[in-house]
């Protein structure tokens, strides 16, 4: 044994942690490294006009027209002018009321309709179902002439004006299609047998959909939640077509009306586009973690 371990050749500390790292670092593959490129490319693309906006918010006008990307000082301040010129006070508080009576109204229209749709048996459900899908087809600037008569022949026969108040802001988009729809197929993949093991407990519909259904389906309650969130938050179109005055107009509108009169004023034109994203931001960082947690606890075994 000795003669072995004498003839054995002798490594440095040098080699040794070589071929330590030789070992332990894995080797990246040209088709991996051309995926890794494609996705910095489009991290790059995504990323680089936000951090424009944001750098070029903080700088002066001089700085913003010149071309800079980074500021000399920030001008924090180009914040609280763009807040108090363009009155997005008043326009933020009604996006959130707009998007929390939508979100509310929406997550009820859209749980019982795809619950009907996934786990209820009735005379042409499949047929209703698949008119609600064709639907999906056609595109929203076609049908919005439609709806915006709709909405005022029922502000005419309803206990409340429609047009220029917070019912034609909402009440329109809380049958979501799309929603029914992710909805439907997630209820459909429930197990059959838990809902039997709850009718036998003498469960009806309501309480299965509540305490059966719901406490399964976060992931897509949470893809419905911040979707809706976001298209409410920047609808632009809708709002200025059933809107007559300044009383229920959103941030999107607001926003829209100072850069038609501060268009010259590039700095104040970025510090009121990063104001209007700030809570689509804040929604994106408190959901993302339990986004991911909800799709981890979604499934099914057994």
């Amino acid at each position: 044994m000795a003669d072995v371990a004498a003839g054995a050749p002798e490594f440095t500390e040098a080699e040794e942690q070589q071929a330590r790292l030789s070992v332990s670092t894995p080797r990246i593959s040209l088709r991996q490294l051309g995926s890794y490129a494609v996705l910095l490319l489009g991290a790059a693309v995504s990323l680089v006009p936000f951090l424009w906006l944001i750098s070029t918010s903080l700088m002066t006008l001089g700085e913003a027209i010149g071309g800079r990307f980074v500021p000399q000082v920030f001008h924090l301040e180009n914040y609280i002018e763009a807040w108090t010129g363009a009155e997005f006070s008043h326009f933020m508080v009604n996006s959130v009321i707009i998007t929390v009576i939508t979100l509310a109204g929406e997550l009820v229209v859209t749980v019982l309709a795809a619950y009907a749709f996934a786990k209820m048996e009735f005379p042409g459900r499949d047929l209703i179902f698949g008119i609600l899908l064709s639907s999906m087809m056609i595109p929203g600037m076609v049908t919005m002439i439609p709806n915006l008569l709709t909405v005022t022949w029922l502000g005419r026969v309803g206990p409340i004006p429609w047009i220029d108040n917070w019912p034609a802001l909402t009440i329109p988009f809380m049958g979501s299609v799309f929603s029914i729809f992710l909805l439907r197929q997630f209820f459909a993949q429930i197990p059959d047998e838990l809902f039997d093991a709850a009718r036998i407990d003498g469960a009806g519909h309501m309480r299965i959909l509540l305490q059966v259904v719901l406490p399964l389906s976060t992931a897509p309650l949470m893809v419905i939640i911040v979707l809706s969130f976001i298209g409410t938050w920047n609808a632009l179109a809708w709002p200025l077509l059933v809107t007559n005055s300044d009383t229920w107009l959103p941030i999107s509108v607001g926003l829209y009306n100072f850069v038609s009169d501060e268009g010259s004023r590039l700095h104040l034109v970025a510090a009121g586009s990063a104001i209007t994203i700030i809570p689509i931001l804040i929604l994106y960082f408190f959901t993302q973690k339990q986004f991911t947690e909800s799709i981890a606890r979604s499934g099914l075994k057994g």
